[in-house]
């Protein structure tokens, strides 16, 4: 069998889609993210990025989504599930405090514990912490 070329990747981020984007800045923003671009579409924004060192998400309207010329329309809503290893699960815990709770927190078979929140989109966020 012969081996193909690899076309290096530079990055991937997650595109999160919602029905409004400002909820869901503030949510990642006591996480220590911050905006570092957004799109504005009347009173609202219809997409902005958030990053933290070199973790970076983006959050995108459902509306300017189906309005992009050619974009995807009619497509499915649900959510996105995130899994984001941290170092220090309490204060994480302190710092979603008041987001809905998703998962109760439980110690993994694979050596983790873990809790689980729904952001302001919906979209299911699990924090885990390995080790001590």
């Amino acid at each position: 069998m012969k081996s193909k070329a690899m076309m290096p990747v530079k990055k991937i981020t997650p595109v999160l889609l919602a029905d409004r984007v400002e909820p869901c800045i503030d949510f990642w923003g006591k996480l220590g993210f911050e905006k570092t671009m957004d799109v504005p579409a009347g009173d609202h924004l219809a997409f902005a990025v958030v990053k933290k060192d070199s973790i970076e998400l983006m959050y995108q309207t459902y509306a300017s989504v189906e309005q992009e010329p050619g974009g995807p329309k009619n497509f499915a809503r649900g959510p996105t599930f995130l899994y984001v290893e941290v170092d220090n699960l309490e204060e994480t815990k302190r710092a979603v405090a008041g987001a809905k709770i998703a998962m109760q927190e439980r110690t993994t078979f694979y050596g983790s514990k873990e809790f689980g929140v729904e952001d302001p989109a919906g979209h299911l966020v699990t924090f885990a912490q390995f080790g001590g």
